[in-house]
């Protein structure tokens, strides 16, 4: 029954236990945060669960291999951007956040297989790097945008706030209305953005 969860494609079960060891149950064996780390860069999909209630916590698991790796050495998110999301929690726009980290993630790592491959045609053929550059710089650039594109967001939800109290309640409900179809309108033409991306790499 253990090998049928590799060999099926199902998750493998990872149960972590009170004493925060985690067990294998397709190895039948115990792991460690880095083992599991190694097991998403090779592509093999798991689910964490809690020996004693059952309950999924696949995700504060993640976090937490997220959280080690940053602790190790070279960091990938920037101190800004941790801020933005954290304020971000509790927020109207906290429901738009998953969806859109995703789809923009999803954006990436297919920008980073065409650069991969552009590296490979570079070191095989030795070919002019200009389209590689030119991949590269854009790939930044989206990322960049990315992670600053709720900032105008939140200052403008902290406005909103703060001009609020003072306002009527109808005044107050038709700027929020007309505020949420603006967001909702950059919101399409920043996954618009994201399309063109992956057109033109």
């Amino acid at each position: 029954m253990a090998e049928k969860n590799e060999t099926a494609g199902e998750p493998i079960i990872i149960k972590k236990y009170a004493n925060r060891r985690l067990y294998n149950t397709a190895k039948s064996s115990y792991v460690t945060l880095d083992h599991l780390a190694q097991m998403v860069r090779d592509g093999h999909d798991f689910v964490v669960n809690d020996a004693k209630t059952g309950e999924d916590i696949t995700r504060a698991v993640l976090a937490q291999i997220i959280f080690e790796e940053e602790a190790k050495g070279p960091t990938m998110l920037p101190a800004n951007f941790l801020r933005q999301l954290i304020r971000l929690y509790g927020d109207t726009l906290q429901g738009f956040v998953p969806g859109y980290l995703d789809a923009s993630m999803e954006t990436f790592a297919r920008n980073q297989e065409a650069m991969r491959e552009q590296v490979r045609s570079a070191f095989e053929a030795n070919p002019a790097l200009a389209n590689f550059e030119a991949l590269a710089r854009s790939n930044m650039e989206w990322f960049e945008n990315a992670m600053r594109m709720f900032a105008p967001f939140a200052s403008g939800m902290n406005a909103r706030g703060g001009g609020a109290a003072g306002a009527g309640g109808n005044n107050a409900k038709q700027s929020k209305d007309a505020e949420l179809e603006k967001l909702k309108a950059q919101l399409a033409a920043m996954q618009d953005q994201l399309s063109k991306l992956v057109k033109d790499s």
